[in-house]
C-alpha cells in the first residue's frame, strides 16, 4: 500500500509540474502613470482607494500615481511622455483644440463642487468686493484659473475683472493668503473647511450656480490610446467600480481619503457627503455641459472659436 501511494503520489506531481510547465501564463498586470492634478483634492482619491482594496488588481491594471501643481503642468508632463492617464479638468479640454496629444475618455464628475473662493478672516464680505481684488489658482489655463475668470464674467466684470495670480501648488497659496499678499484663494473644499475650522479662513464663493458642467475628466495620451486600449478599458472598468464601492462604504472611503487628503475625520467625513454626488457612474459625456465649456473658451478668450467638442474626447474605453 506505501509503495503504491507514493507511486500516485508522485506521478500526480509530476502531472502537476507539466501543467504548470504547460499552462499559459497569466496576464502581467498592466502598468499605466497616472498624473493627478493636484494631491491633496477628493476628486482624485478614487486611485488610491480603488488600489489599496484591489480593484485596479483585479482589473489587470497597475498604477503609478504622479502628483501636479495644476493642468498646465500636467499637460507639460503629457507632452513629455511622462505620464499616460491625466486626471484633470473638464475646461483643460480647450488643451486638446490647441494641440495637446491627449483626448478625454471619460467624465468624471459633474458640477464643480470641488472648489470655493476662500479669503482672510478679514478679508472681502461679499462676492462684489472681489471686483479688481486678487485671486490666486494653481496655474494659468487650469480649472481654478477658469472658475474665477468666469465668475468675474458672471458679475458683469469680464474676465479680467478679478486679478488672477497663478501661484502653484496650495501651500504656497495658503502662505500668501496669510500674509495678505492676495486676498483670495480658490482651493478644494476640504482646506477651505480647514482653514475655516482653524478661524484662518472663510467661505466666501461657492459654484453651485454652475449646473450643467464638467469639472473633472479623465484623459489619456494618443500614445497610450494607440498601445494600450485594453489597459484602458480595465481603467475605466476599475475607476467605475472604485466609485461604487466608495458609495457603499463611506466610512472606509473616509479613512483612506483622510491619510490621502492630510486632514481629520471630520472634515474628510464633511468633503464626502459634499463631493460624492458630483461623480459620474458611467463616464459618458452629457452635450449640455460640453456646450457650457465650449461657449465659456470663447467667452474667456482661451479660443478664438468654438471648437468641435466632438473631436476632443471619446468613449470608445467606456465600460459596457
Amino acid at each position: 500500500m506505501r509503495v503504491i501511494t507514493r507511486t500516485a503520489l508522485g506521478a500526480t506531481a509530476a502531472m502537476g509540474i507539466a501543467w504548470l510547465l504547460w499552462a499559459p501564463p497569466a496576464l502581467a498586470a498592466e502598468k499605466l502613470r497616472v498624473g493627478k492634478a493636484v494631491a491633496e483634492a477628493f476628486s482624485f482619491v478614487p486611485p488610491d482607494i480603488g488600489m489599496r482594496t484591489g480593484i485596479f488588481q483585479k482589473n489587470n491594471v497597475e498604477l503609478e500615481l504622479t502628483a501636479l501643481a495644476g493642468d498646465a503642468r500636467m499637460q507639460q508632463a503629457a507632452a513629455a511622455d511622462s505620464i499616460d492617464i491625466l486626471l484633470g479638468s473638464g475646461p483643460a479640454m480647450a488643451f486638446i483644440a490647441k494641440g495637446a496629444p491627449i483626448k478625454g475618455i471619460a467624465a468624471m464628475a459633474g458640477p464643480p463642487l470641488l472648489l470655493a473662493i476662500v479669503v482672510g478672516a478679514d478679508g472681502p464680505k461679499t462676492p462684489a468686493d472681489l471686483k479688481g481684488k486678487t485671486v490666486s489658482v494653481s496655474t494659468a489655463g487650469s480649472l481654478t484659473y477658469w472658475l474665477v475668470s468666469e465668475s468675474s464674467r458672471r458679475h458683469g466684470w469680464g474676465p479680467n475683472g478679478i486679478n488672477i495670480a497663478p501661484m502653484g501648488a496650495m501651500p504656497g497659496q495658503i502662505a500668501a493668503l496669510k500674509r495678505g499678499d492676495i486676498q483670495g484663494a480658490i482651493m478644494d473644499i476640504g482646506n477651505a473647511f480647514d482653514l475655516e475650522k482653524r478661524g484662518e479662513g472663510r467661505i466666501l464663493v461657492r459654484f453651485t450656480e454652475i449646473k450643467d458642467f464638467h469639472i473633472h475628466v479623465i484623459f489619456a495620451t494618443d500614445k497610450t490610446i494607440a498601445t494600450k486600449p485594453d489597459a484602458l478599458r480595465g481603467f475605466l472598468k476599475a475607476w467605475f467600480e472604485t466609485v461604487d464601492f466608495m458609495r457603499k462604504h463611506k466610512a472606509e472611503t473616509v479613512k483612506i481619503a483622510m491619510q490621502v487628503m492630510d486632514k481629520d475625520q471630520d472634515i474628510s467625513s464633511r468633503v464626502y457627503d459634499e463631493l460624492m454626488p458630483m461623480f459620474s457612474s458611467t463616464g459618458s459625456f452629457d452635450s449640455k455641459a460640453l456646450e457650457t465649456l465650449s461657449k465659456s473658451y470663447v467667452e474667456l478668450k482661451l479660443l478664438p472659436s468654438e471648437p468641435d467638442m466632438s473631436k476632443l474626447y471619446t468613449e470608445a474605453f467606456l465600460p459596457k
